[in-house]
């Protein structure tokens, strides 16, 4: 019973934003592209949540070695799904794009957004070549990590600062339990205890 109350939390908290995004009245005169790059968008921020729930072994009924390789499934499903959001805006406006791309442009929230994007391609190039780079276990922890929070701020506020599809309460919910989540699981897999304890 509690397992299926969990998962039904989750699934709700992930649904609510997509739906009311799908509902909402700004996609009437909105591009196919336009819209396919929005809800990109939305589901990137989605999935930013099932990340730390992976990570930390928070979702019942999946051991942790198959959590942890879902977690890099998910954590490439996120790259595309990003790429696609960014792809979508550059065929619907390049000018905009290159003024995000190039940290110019006049809206804030596109700054945070393009951080974010950066930030998650950096964990990815990271987490390809780790093997290759050959990174100690704890280095590679504490990179993935750092990037990860940057990754969860920067699009948290990204998703906050933008009035448009997203429906204003589901929306906060979300990114509320995205950030609740990565910094329980952060606290919880003690990623810098090492550090402290030599600093003592």
């Amino acid at each position: 019973m509690r397992n299926a109350l969990i998962w039904t939390t989750v699934f709700l908290v992930v649904a609510a934003p997509l739906v009311a995004a799908a509902m909402s009245p700004l996609l009437q005169w909105r591009q196919p592209v336009y819209i396919l790059a929005g809800f990109a968008g939305v589901i990137a921020l989605a999935l930013l949540l099932f990340q730390p729930l992976l990570a930390g072994g928070y979702l019942p009924g999946l051991p942790s070695l198959r959590g942890r390789s879902l977690h890099r499934w998910v954590g490439a499903g996120l790259v595309i799904v990003v790429i696609v959001h960014v792809a979508g805006l550059w065929i619907t406006s390049p000018p905009d794009v290159i003024d995000v791309l190039l940290f110019r442009s006049p809206t804030p929230f596109s700054l945070w957004g393009v951080a974010a994007m950066w930030a998650v391609f950096a964990a990815a190039l990271v987490a390809a070549l780790r093997k290759r780079l050959r990174i100690r276990p704890k280095v590679w922890r504490r990179v993935h990590t750092a990037l990860a929070l940057v990754i969860v701020a920067c699009s948290v506020v990204h998703a906050l600062l933008i009035e448009g599809t997203m429906e204003p309460v589901s929306k906060t919910i979300l990114c509320v339990l995205v950030l609740l989540a990565t910094l329980k699981a952060v606290k919880d897999l003690k990623i810098w205890t090492l550090r402290r304890r030599r600093q003592a």
